[in-house]
């Protein structure tokens, strides 16, 4: 007899993967398309793609992986899809594509801003969240689209996030899973809806509730693969399409983080630190905990934006050696760095990082620069390079500490997955800032495990996530704290880190008034 499996499809900024699962979460096959060209910039600070570029990624995809000897498609019992977030596409009423996408890289922001009306501005003025607000209303696509392109809003059909596009794709169905909704979009973050009748966020998105997709609970089924899908990527026709969530949501469902005492860390182009919860929380004040892989469940989130992005970053400004060594030796770059860094103590020797390269939502506020203080003579690019990875950590253990803060729940557990997973330095200096375990679920692949066991529950393979959770999640290898290192990074973190932002804010806060 066959073993039954799933078939996750996890589009992300970097690459698309199309991946097999059994029902004990082992990775069975696996084919990945780079994504080469992740986006192209008409003008600065933009980051669009044709919507149709995803779309043909998904289908090659597919179709290597049916040439894995491993794979056998009679066994694929359901079909996930989990995507990169607040990545939005407009169709038209044949379903094809008006504009090109726009990806959640992108840094337009609408100028022409309407003040919102009602008892709402009074609420906001009274709760000091203007900015927060404006920052909406100045982000929101949908917005600066209507503006900008009013006759492509005109025929809009349908404005649906990535993960609504090929959910659509496959099925024909708009339909969309509600935790995929993560954007500047008019959702109800505490009720899992989108937002009633006469709440603000209709003012800032000019839209109907016609343009959205119906939603979906997390592992429910949103459709079957219909004909012309299954020919175009070779997945059985009608096998059923079963809600998931973002890829940060499925990221922590697959880290088997689902306990409000676990902290799910993600070392990726976002750096996140995540806790589910179910009870609705603010991690911070009139920011929302988005919506869980978990039905009817919140994953309460701190970020920071631009977070192992930044190694990429400094790979590609500072590491032309590198990167050709690691042409010639045929290994990713980021491994020589970390055989560099391996030489440089705890503390990167006095330098260290604040990692706010990108503003926040909300925290860090709107000024907020990136610092690197403490250099000496002695200072290498390596030193540099750990105090990247040092700060990314500094940052996040200060957002667990909020989310303790607000939630009253200390973390018992810390499961730490995204690219930044893989470095051994990484994971050690993460277990002695945290003072805790730091533990690589078994798999690097929890994204697209997250939304494989979505389908597994949405199939009737267990009858609750904890169940699935269970036979699909375990631990891999774990790093302890070091006494030595915990004590030094503890007065490092305390008195150097926690200190940064409220010394040098009146500097970014003049630096903003004179450069903008």
């Amino acid at each position: 007899m066959t073993e039954e499996t799933i078939l996750a499809i996890d589009n992300g900024t970097q690459s698309l993967r199309a991946i097999i699962f059994d029902l004990a979460g082992n990775l069975i096959a696996k084919s990945q398309v780079p994504l080469l060209e992740a986006y192209f910039s008409d003008q600065a600070d933009w980051s669009e793609q044709h919507p149709h570029f995803f779309w043909d990624s998904l289908c090659r995809a597919c179709n290597n992986l049916w040439q894995d000897p491993k794979v056998d498609r009679k066994a694929i019992k359901a079909v996930a899809v989990t995507t990169m977030r607040n990545t939005v596409i407009n169709l038209d009423e044949q379903g094809e594509p008006l504009r090109p996408a726009i990806i959640w890289t992108d840094k337009r922001k609408l100028k022409d801003i309407k003040p919102i009306q009602g008892l709402w501005k009074y609420a906001f003025k009274l709760a000091r969240v203007e900015d927060t607000i404006h920052n909406f209303q100045a982000s929101c696509q949908a917005a600066w689209i209507a503006h900008h392109q009013p006759q492509i809003w005109q025929k809009t059909h349908k404005y649906l996030l990535l993960s609504g596009y090929l959910n659509f794709k496959l099925t024909g169905e708009f339909k969309d899973s509600l935790a995929s909704q993560v954007g500047y979009i008019p959702f109800d973050y505490k009720r899992h809806q989108w937002a009633q009748d006469g709440d603000w966020k209709w003012q800032v998105a000019p839209m109907d509730k016609d343009l959205l997709p119906d939603l979906v609970k997390p592992g429910e089924p949103i459709g079957q693969v219909h004909a012309a899908a299954s020919v175009a990527t070779g997945i059985p026709k009608n096998i059923p399409v079963i809600a998931a969530g973002a890829d940060k949501s499925s990221e922590v469902l697959g880290s088997g983080c689902i306990q409000d005492h676990q902290a799910c860390l993600s070392y990726g182009t976002t750096a996140t630190i995540n806790v589910t919860s179910s009870k609705y929380i603010e991690p911070i004040k009139f920011v929302p905990p988005y919506p869980s892989n978990v039905a009817d469940a919140y994953t309460i989130e701190y970020q920071i934006y631009r977070g192992y992005w930044m190694v990429s970053w400094f790979k590609e400004q500072f590491g032309q050696m590198e990167r050709d060594l690691s042409q010639k030796m045929g290994i990713a770059a980021e491994q020589l760095f970390d055989e560099a860094i391996t030489l440089i103590p705890p503390g990167s020797e006095g330098l260290m990082l604040q990692p706010y390269w990108s503003p926040g939502v909300k925290i860090p506020d709107p000024e907020a620069r990136g610092a690197i203080i403490g250099f000496s003579d002695l200072h290498t690019r390596a030193h540099v390079y750990r105090a990247i990875l040092e700060g990314i950590a500094y940052g996040l253990r200060d957002g667990m500490e909020s989310i303790e803060k607000r939630t009253k729940q200390p973390m018992q557990e810390l499961i730490v997955s995204g690219g930044g997973s893989q470095s051994p330095v990484a994971m050690q200096l993460t277990a002695d800032i945290f003072n805790m375990p730091a533990i690589r679920p078994h798999t690097y692949e929890t994204s697209a495990l997250g939304a494989a066991i979505n389908a597994a529950v949405g199939i009737g393979a267990f009858k609750n996530y904890a169940e699935a959770v269970k036979a699909m999640c375990r631990h891999g290898e774990t790093f302890e704290p070091l006494t030595a290192n915990v004590a030094l990074y503890e007065e490092l973190y305390q008195q150097g880190y926690k200190k940064m932002y409220r010394q040098l804010k009146p500097i970014y806060q003049r630096f903003r008034q004179l450069l903008g």
